[in-house]
């Protein structure tokens, strides 16, 4: 009896580290590399128009930063190959719109405010961030 408990308990073992073994197999995992760091860009909307600067830029993520330099409120919008909206910008204050450009031409304008609208281009992607040091 004593023996065929042995022989259960090593078989057991045995079936475990099988397990064991398999599980920590290498599988082939692809190194994707980061995306590209989100571009800052700046716009300015003023009485006399929008201004975007850059004016080119790649694609990929794009942090706008606007500023609503007038008296009136306005919504600022980009057409093109993306579409976007801002939340209302309040006079004399800023807002940020975060969006996933694609390449192409775009104008950016502004809802609900006379002023000139700005043409500007999105380019090829930007490389990766990969090896770009302290990142988030």
């Amino acid at each position: 009896m004593l023996r065929e408990r042995g022989r259960v308990l090593l078989i057991a073992a045995a079936l475990v580290t099988a397990l064991a073994v398999a599980g920590c197999g290498q599988k082939d995992f692809k190194n994707d590399p980061r995306p590209p760091v989100p571009a800052e860009v700046s716009v300015k909307i003023a009485k006399d128009g929008v201004a975007v600067s850059p004016k080119e830029f790649g694609a990929g993520l794009v942090n706008f930063t606007i500023a609503n330099l007038t008296t009136d409120p306005g919504t600022f919008a980009i057409s093109g190959p993306v579409d976007a909206d801002s939340d209302e910008i309040p006079p004399a204050s800023a807002e940020t719109l975060r969006v996933d450009m694609k390449t192409g031409s775009y104008e950016a304008s502004v809802d609900g405010i006379r002023a000139r609208p700005f043409s500007f281009t999105v380019g090829p992607e930007r490389p990766s961030g990969q090896n770009d040091l302290l990142l988030p």
